[in-house]
């Protein structure tokens, strides 16, 4: 696998924007992920930027939530921003991409959890910019890569129980990679 610290990078600062322009009157409007509204799919992104972080630094990401809800209705931008400068910032050292880490799906190499943190900011970027009326498609190149990163990892008869994704979604042929992602991560494009 390739470095995949240039693609978090490039999938943080893609999603900030995103998240920027969530006003606090659509904080309980509903998402593409059913289980979340905006303010619960804000707290997801937070909390799984966080967890890359805490990952990064070696330590216990299994125990932490995925979650951040202390954060007033007004302070999403910041805590994002907080979260992706440490994440990027534990994902420094070179060595830690070959570590083996433990996250909730697994114990990879610290490359493998970086690109699930990669397709995990895209498509809940996507999530969020459909929910809120923003544009969905965005940089081709990264959604391309967490695509052919999701096809690998999660086959779809690796559905459902403790894998919480739901049948792959079909969409157009002619759709963009990030309503191919979000399709094959098994959410309605429509």
């Amino acid at each position: 696998m390739t470095d995949p610290r240039e693609y978090y990078e490039r999938a943080l600062a893609q999603t900030e924007p995103n998240v920027a322009a969530v006003r606090p009157d659509r904080l309980g409007d509903h998402t593409p992920c059913t289980e979340f509204d905006v303010r619960a799919l804000l707290s997801h992104i937070v909390g799984a930027i966080t967890r890359a972080a805490i990952t990064g630094e070696g330590g216990d990401a299994v125990a932490f939530s995925g979650r951040v809800d202390d954060v007033p209705d007004d302070g999403w931008l910041d805590a994002y921003r907080t979260a992706a400068k440490r994440a990027t910032a534990a994902w420094s050292d070179d060595a830690r991409l070959d570590a083996m880490v433990t996250v909730p799906w697994g114990t990879v190499p610290g490359r493998v959890a970086l690109s699930g943190a990669v397709q995990e900011v895209l498509a809940h970027g996507w999530d969020l910019a459909t929910a809120t009326g923003q544009e969905t498609e965005g940089d081709a190149e990264l959604a391309t890569w967490a695509l052919e990163f999701a096809r690998r990892i999660l086959p779809p008869e690796r559905r459902g129980g403790p894998v919480p994704f739901g049948p792959v979604v079909t969409v157009p042929p002619e759709a963009g990679p990030y309503a191919q992602l979000a399709g094959w991560l098994g959410r309605g494009t429509s």
